[in-house]
């Protein structure tokens, strides 16, 4: 009976170790994401380049955890919810490294954007954005440490406002390009900037999908809003 209650508490442990990990790499994405725009308002080229240069420690913290989660499954064999965990765990990282990635384009046209004219508006639709988005980051890893599919489903319906917004600088873009076609690479660069904060708010959404299948047991990726809000509230048909 010690035996296995010494197997169990160390199996939570290795768990708990593998969430916190995820935490820790989800805060340092988070903290790129917001240098990076941050950098582009300004116009700090060193900033931006910094934030593009540092984009290897978040995929060395993705290649560990994984590695951490591979060991874990060989030596325990999880299974339900245990299981689930790990995986949402694996899923989650790969959104995070993704993060990571946008946050990275983002720094390498804030250093482009540096050299150029600036904005009577000082990027002003980029850091609201961003603020919208690096609020998302902080939602979904917040739902993703409480296990609260509240919290996640009311990051997924942010999402919709973060996709209006880009929407929105995409067509404010296009007709300030036909305005002025000399300032066609720097709206571009602009839009580029967007799409990305556009598909960070994506991968925020894709956490929270995992953090209801993680508790409820239940898929709800490629589902509707109503659906996705029963299955976080009750675990649908298919709950645990």
């Amino acid at each position: 009976m010690e035996l296995a209650q010494h197997i169990s508490r160390r199996f939570d442990e290795d768990l708990e170790g593998l969430r916190s990990s995820v935490l820790a790499m989800g805060g340092l994405v988070q903290e790129q994401v917001a240098e990076a725009v941050n950098a582009l308002v300004i116009g700090d080229s060193e900033r931006g380049l910094q934030v593009a240069h540092d984009d290897h420690k978040v995929n060395d913290m993705e290649v560990a955890i994984d590695e951490e989660c591979s060991r874990i499954i060989a030596r325990r064999s999880p299974t339900a919810g245990d299981l689930r965990l790990i995986v949402a765990i694996i899923k989650t990282i790969t959104d995070l490294e993704r993060i990571g990635d946008e946050a990275e384009k983002i720094g390498f046209l804030a250093s482009r954007l540096a050299a150029m004219e600036r904005p009577s508006n000082n990027y002003r639709e980029i850091r609201h954005l961003g603020r919208h988005v690096g609020q998302m980051i902080n939602n979904a890893l917040d739902a993703f440490a409480r296990l609260d599919t509240a919290a996640a489903v009311e990051v997924v319906k942010a999402d919709s406002v973060v996709d209006e917004e880009y929407e929105l600088i995409s067509r404010q873009s296009i007709t300030f390009m036909m305005e002025d076609p000399r300032n066609i690479r720097r709206i571009l660069d602009v839009m580029w900037a967007a799409r990305s904060l556009e598909r960070v708010g994506d991968h925020a959404k894709n956490i929270c999908e995992y953090v209801i299948y993680m508790v409820q047991g239940q898929d709800v990726r490629h589902t509707d809003l109503s659906r996705m809000e029963k299955a976080a509230r009750d675990g649908g048909s298919g709950g645990a």
